[in-house]
């Protein structure tokens, strides 16, 4: 039923940003019908601002694998054989081709899924991750990432991205586009409208991207045997290799403005896991978590993810992959 929920309710969000985003754009458009010159840029630019998008998409996995020093596993790799045999027995209980692995020679304990249909799909493993985790643990992690995969999150998001980027230079474009004469003051109006709706709408995208995320952390409670419990120690233990986590939890209940994301990108390469990560997942369940403490975040608050899936853990065993 979470899943179901959390699919239907992705989709809607999803679909009411494309609704609003292009009606944002007709009224625009609409506005300024006659003004020859703007609607010129703004076809020229519609275009442009598409194939930049897809351009990113196509060889963004490249970028991804230079910044975070990528290498293919290959056979000689110590991980090779653990590794192998996680991410092909996810996949095969998701139903999607084995993607490629990873390894980033990076100390963030950190795991993500990209790809293109140029580079393939793939799934990346930091050097932190495999250090912190132990190999079930690590399955759960990929379980995630294989739930980004399988739902085209990367495919959506970018998508989705596109729209306040349109809107944003929809609006700059009218602020110089020359041809504001006739109607100087409305057409100034509009655009200054249409560049604070392209701000508003990144929170919208923040939010669905929270509820991929915990789609994703569903999808391994259900296709991966313990994935509820072994991704809460995972994320436990991700938290407590920072060695911030009395500070996370002050940022937490002082500011909402602080990043999931900061979170998990933020750690000492010589630091282990120096806190009792179980007291934290305790400390997570019980937590009374703001609505808005992740307002800003890509990511849901860690106490979220963790009671949502604490109420996997205690349904049913026999769930049904949605």
């Amino acid at each position: 039923m979470m899943s179901i929920w959390l699919k239907l309710s992705s989709l809607l969000m999803g679909v009411a940003i494309f609704a609003i985003g292009f009606g944002i754009i007709y009224g625009i458009l609409y506005y300024i019908g006659m003004d020859v010159g703007a609607l010129a840029l703004l076809i020229i630019l519609l275009p442009i601002f598409i194939i930049m998008d897809v351009l990113q998409w196509l060889f963004g996995p490249y970028i991804i694998g230079t910044v975070y020093k990528t290498h293919k596993l290959q056979p000689t790799d110590a991980e090779y054989t653990m590794l192998s045999s996680i991410v092909a027995d996810v996949a095969r209980n998701n139903n999607v081709r084995t993607p490629e692995i990873y390894i980033a020679e990076v100390d963030i304990p950190n795991a993500f899924a990209y790809g293109s249909p140029l580079a393939g799909r793939r799934i990346a493993v930091t050097r932190g991750l495999l250090r912190i985790l132990d190999p079930e643990e690590i399955k759960a992690v990929i379980g995630h990432e294989m739930g980004h995969l399988r739902h085209k999150d990367v495919e959506m998001l970018l998508a989705i991205g596109l729209i306040p980027t349109i809107i944003f230079y929809f609006g700059y474009t009218l602020i110089f586009s020359g041809e504001r004469s006739r109607n100087a003051g409305g057409i100034l109006v509009l655009a200054l409208v249409a560049m604070a709706a392209s701000f508003l709408f990144r929170f919208l995208i923040l939010a669905f991207n929270r509820m991929r995320e915990s789609y994703a952390d569903v999808n391994s409670a259900l296709t991966v045997d313990g994935g509820a419990e072994k991704l809460q120690t995972a994320l436990a233990k991700i938290v407590a290799a920072t060695g911030r986590t009395g500070h996370y939890f002050r940022r937490r209940r002082n500011s909402p403005s602080s990043s999931m994301t900061e979170m998990l990108f933020f750690s000492n390469p010589n630091e282990s896991v120096n806190e009792d990560y179980r007291k934290l997942i305790e400390e997570w369940k019980n937590a009374r978590v703001s609505v808005f403490a992740d307002f800003f975040s890509d990511h849901p608050h860690p106490a979220k993810r963790i009671q949502r899936l604490e109420k996997l853990k205690m349904q049913e065993s026999g769930l049904k992959i949605e």
